[in-house]
């Protein structure tokens, strides 16, 4: 199978450059899968699916007929890129955590920005997710995102740009490091002869990072991770992650607080003192004295050992007011307010609803954007302007006129591809990448992270849950 025979698209390709060669980076890989020829290639697929199915690497789509499980859809062509070219990429990502964990601390004490007018106070106040309950709290080191997902596209010119960043539960991790674990299967050929920088450390990172949290000074701090239980779509990666960072998965009904306000798990062994809690849980089902009256996912009086602080959240409640498309648009702005610099990594250009000028520019121009609610998430509630119907971009213009602080608009890019192994050979797709960063006392980042790609031709959604699929992300250090 020749790299030379693939389609050159219309746009920027990982892999493949105009004139139809393998990038640099790319060209062993390409080597190595011409010299493998189809019939080998199609035998190692098969192997993958089959590791896939004996792992139970699964998702869950939710549908009308029930949750069902999936085996994790995997395409074995890899996304390469140059050590080069990720390294300004993971300053920018860590610049920008920095800067939304001084934002989020800020708006639950001084709203410092607020009062200086860098963040406008209707923004604020319009947030789904800013938690009354968070006020005045300030959580150690002054982190209330410690994993950060954040979700990077390329266009046609070859920018590569922010889409967003994924701050209250962010998912993805654990599909990322059993990519890398089928590739070594896949490829370990090339694991020899290439510098294909690891990914396998980040469950070492995790630990330390929620470790780091613990109000008690203690070796081996208790950490529990907070599943919703075994039909949530991600739970594959929750009972994963949890074994692979030494925690114990638990659900709600695993935990209590006492009259002490500390929140202890219940043992063969009698209460366990529990420091730190790796929650998966969304914010409304985390206590229900608190927030929903009615979860049962949540512990009753968490949010009072938090106060207290007898244990750490991560992510913390609250958070989630920085993850809001809608606050995206205020990040390079809130990169210099904060740490007074330049953003490395820039944003899609914006437009937000909520002014009149912009929605205006909207509501005559439907046919050209993306719009998007600011709080779904997975590719849900949006309206591809291009490819949509004159009856939905009707029904979208009345939900903006409707609720302007609700929805922002971006131009739709034309989405980088890499090479992707399909029915008829290899195919273009479109793709993002979804890297992961951590904060606590030291921060880190993924070598890399969760390539997803859009597996229907032509398709701009990578979501799972709508098709898409997942590569491994390869990053090379050069001449080696």
């Amino acid at each position: 199978m020749r790299c030379e025979d693939y389609p050159i698209p219309n746009t920027h390709d990982e892999l493949i450059d105009p004139q139809g060669r393998a990038r640099p980076a790319a060209r062993r890989l390409c080597e190595q899968l011409a010299r493998m020829g189809e019939a080998e290639i199609a035998a190692r697929r098969e192997a993958v699916d089959a590791a896939i199915m004996n792992m139970g690497i699964t998702f869950t789509v939710y549908s009308e007929a029930g949750n069902i499980d999936r085996a994790w859809p995997f395409d074995i062509i890899p996304r390469v890129m140059p050590h080069s070219e990720w390294q300004p990429i993971e300053r920018g990502l860590m610049q920008r955590l920095r800067a939304l964990n001084l934002f989020i601390d800020d708006l639950y004490n001084e709203q410092s920005i607020v009062a200086d007018g860098v963040f406008p106070r209707e923004i604020l106040q319009g947030s789904a997710n800013f938690r009354d309950a968070c006020i005045g709290m300030q959580p150690r080191f002054g982190v209330w995102a410690h994993i950060c997902g954040t979700d990077l596209v390329r266009d046609a010119d070859g920018t590569v740009y922010v889409l967003e960043d994924n701050l209250r539960v962010p998912s993805g991790v654990s599909y990322m490091l059993e990519n890398r674990a089928l590739m070594k299967r896949l490829f370990p050929e090339l694991f020899q002869d290439s510098a294909i920088l690891p990914v396998d450390d980040y469950p070492t990172h995790l630990h330390e990072t929620l470790a780091s949290l613990s109000p008690r000074e203690r070796e081996r701090p208790l950490i529990v991770l907070l599943t919703p239980g075994i039909y949530n779509a991600a739970y594959f990666e929750h009972s994963y992650l949890a074994q692979q960072i030494g925690a114990v998965l638990v659900e709600g009904a695993d935990l209590f607080v006492g009259d002490d306000n500390v929140l202890y798990m219940k043992s063969i062994a009698g209460p366990q003192r529990v420091d730190v809690v790796y929650r998966r849980v969304d914010d409304m089902y985390l206590d229900p004295e608190v927030f929903n009256r009615d979860s049962v996912l949540g512990v009753p009086g968490l949010m009072r050992a938090w106060r207290h602080g007898n244990v750490a959240i991560a992510n913390a409640p609250g958070a989630g007011v920085a993850d809001d498309k809608v606050v995206y648009t205020f990040v390079p702005a809130i990169i210099r307010y904060y740490l007074d610099e330049e953003p490395i990594l820039p944003n899609v250009p914006s437009y937000l609803c909520l002014f009149e000028e912009d929605r205006r520019y909207v509501l005559d121009n439907l046919d050209k954007l993306v719009v998007k609610p600011a709080n779904e998430s997975g590719g849900y509630g949006m309206l591809i302007g291009p490819l949509a119907t004159a009856s939905e971009r009707a029904e979208f213009a009345a939900r903006i006129r409707a609720q302007p602080r609700n929805y922002m608009a971006q131009p739709m890019l034309n989405l980088s591809t890499a090479p992707t192994l399909t029915e008829t050979g290899l195919a273009p797709r479109h793709l993002d990448l979804r890297p992961f960063v951590l904060q606590g006392a030291k921060m880190y980042a993924t070598t890399g992270g969760l390539t997803r790609v859009a597996l229907r031709e032509g398709s701009l959604v990578v979501n799972s849950s709508q098709g898409g699929g997942s590569k491994d992300t390869w990053v090379v250090r050069e001449g080696q």
